[in-house]
């Protein structure tokens, strides 16, 4: 069970992830979209959205600090231990609070809301289950491993594990005495990512940069008193090739 949670299951769903990113873009363009319900309801996801997505980002880059920075770097410019678990268990527990707000008050909209309610399909339903899965398991496993007599240094079990998948060599040992919160957490968090080709989350992957350089769009008037407008005639008018 070790090595299939810890070895096998990581590289499996990478192999999903991959293929069926490429799948759908290939196969699904025009469903590579967050399938967006603000005109049905904009009050509520005026507020939950951005603080599940902001929130959501400040969790990303926590848990790229946590998991990718080895212990010894953050050691060698003077950072100690203690002083690193205080800052991190203070920022992640308040992104933390941030996304589970956001993400009630989304499925809260997607439940009361007749007209998104009926737009959600049940694709979105196993997504927020698991989504929301995730963050519950992970704050609880950050609450529970950051008081008392519970305390877990991750960077000495979880961090040196998932560095060891890049190199294809698992250490699954160093997962076998991880508290049971932070291994359902992770467990669950690879499941979601074999979803993320199949649901509306593809749209992490996707970035908006043609956006940046678009030409600007003109806009013309019928009006034949503004500038530029050409005066209307009867009949068809000559169209140059």
């Amino acid at each position: 069970m070790n090595t299939m949670l810890w070895a096998v299951l990581p590289y499996a769903v990478l192999i999903v992830l991959v293929g069926g990113t490429i799948w759908r873009y290939h196969y699904d363009k025009f469903g590579w979209t967050t399938r967006s319900s603000q005109l049905y309801e904009s009050r509520l996801l005026r507020i939950g959205s951005p603080l599940f997505h902001y929130g959501l980002l400040f969790v990303v880059a926590g848990h790229v600090v946590g998991l990718l920075i080895p212990q010894s770097w953050t050691d060698a410019v003077g950072i100690g231990e203690h002083t690193y678990h205080v800052a991190a268990a203070s920022l992640g527990i308040v992104a933390a609070l941030m996304t589970l707000v956001g993400i009630a008050l989304l499925i809260r909209r997607r439940r009361t809301t007749g007209p998104v309610f009926l737009a959600t399909t049940r694709n979105d339903k196993l997504m927020y289950v698991f989504l929301a899965g995730t963050i519950v398991a992970g704050t609880a496993a950050t609450l529970w491993n950051t008081v008392g007599d519970h305390e877990h240094n991750y960077r000495e079990s979880i961090s040196p594990w998932f560095r060891s998948l890049s190199w294809f060599r698992p250490k699954t040992e160093l997962m076998a005495d991880v508290p049971i919160t932070f291994q359902v957490h992770i467990v669950v968090a690879i499941l979601l990512f074999a979803l993320f080709p199949f649901t509306r989350l593809v749209h992490a992957f996707s970035a908006p940069l043609g956006y940046l350089f678009r030409p600007y769009v003109v806009y013309r008037s019928r009006d034949p008193r503004s500038p530029g407008s050409t005066t209307p005639q009867r009949g068809w008018e000559r169209v140059d090739s």
